[in-house]
């Protein structure tokens, strides 16, 4: 194993930084991150001797799977940024934090992601273990201010190959547990319509600052049984179409799946729902095609 910047393994590195970065990661989905050909107790005996370093912790849920996750410990994140793994030093989570209320929301948000990130590991694309961003703030107003912003649960950025071009795809990723009235969820979602419009003082649009082109919005349903989020997804997108703020703003675009599907199948399946065409099953690009593989 060849080592990094301050004599620390690159795979340690590499590991510290996705747990400082993602704020806490099961052993499974560490495995499937960065250890997919190893298996689990491989996976647990890394994790231990980066433990036994003091750069990683780990905490027990009450219940459910997964039962354990990782979280940077303060060394493991101030390491990961001397050796210039992260541009700046992330908030540390404590071991009641990653348990915390906010466990299972943080953990589907992951595990979404790392869909992505085995669809593009099998396709040649690139997305890897840093590729997502966890809770990204963008500001409705100039100078921002405190609630009048919209936070993506993550922003995703894929780079993806198509006859010999790179197309850089930039979407949000909203995840919902089904714990909001479904329309309490919608209203959320028609948020990004007023973040589409928020423009500063010479009417230049506030997202041209970050992005080319507008990212699409990947809202992903977990929570509660097939029937229910089936329901849920199709109520909500019947709700978004009547919303007047997506009436008026039709680039922004919401394409909705089940949590379940995007582990089992990956996002290059038809398993969204779109806003404009709910009856059409599409992938994640918008596009349908025939059923079966990833």
């Amino acid at each position: 194993m060849t080592s990094a910047g301050g004599g620390l393994p690159t795979q340690t590195i590499e590991i510290v930084t996705s747990l400082a970065a993602h704020r806490a990661l099961s052993t499974e989905q560490v495995r499937v991150m960065h250890l997919p050909a190893a298996g689990s107790r491989r996976c647990r005996t890394i994790l231990a001797r980066i433990a036994a370093a003091g750069l990683i912790d780990h905490a027990r849920t009450a219940s459910g799977s997964p039962r354990r996750l990782w979280f940077a410990t303060e060394a493991g994140a101030r390491a990961v940024v001397e050796v210039g793994a992260l541009p700046r030093a992330p908030r540390v989570f404590d071991a009641a934090e990653v348990v915390g209320p906010l466990q299972a929301h943080t953990f589907a948000v992951n595990e979404a992601a790392i869909s992505f990130m085995v669809a593009a590991r099998e396709r040649g694309d690139d997305f890897g273990p840093l590729a997502w961003r966890n809770e990204i703030s963008h500001p409705l107003v100039r100078p921002a201010r405190r609630g009048r912003s919209v936070i993506a649960d993550a922003l995703l950025t894929y780079l993806r190959t198509n006859a010999g071009k790179v197309f850089v795809e930039h979407r949000f990723l909203e995840l919902d547990r089904a714990t909001l009235a479904v329309d309490a969820m919608a209203a959320e979602l028609a948020r990004y319509a007023d973040l589409f419009r928020a423009a500063d003082a010479e009417g230049e649009p506030l997202w041209r600052s970050r992005y080319p082109a507008f990212p699409g919005v990947v809202c992903v349903l977990a929570g509660a049984g097939r029937e229910v989020l089936a329901r849920r997804r199709d109520t909500a997108l019947a709700l978004l179409r009547a919303e007047p703020q997506l009436t008026r703003t039709p680039e922004v675009e919401i394409r909705v799946c089940l949590l379940a599907d995007l582990v089992e199948r990956g996002p290059f399946s038809p398993i969204f729902r779109a806003l404009r065409d709910p009856g059409r099953a599409v992938d994640w690009l918008g596009q349908r095609h025939e059923e079966g593989g990833r």
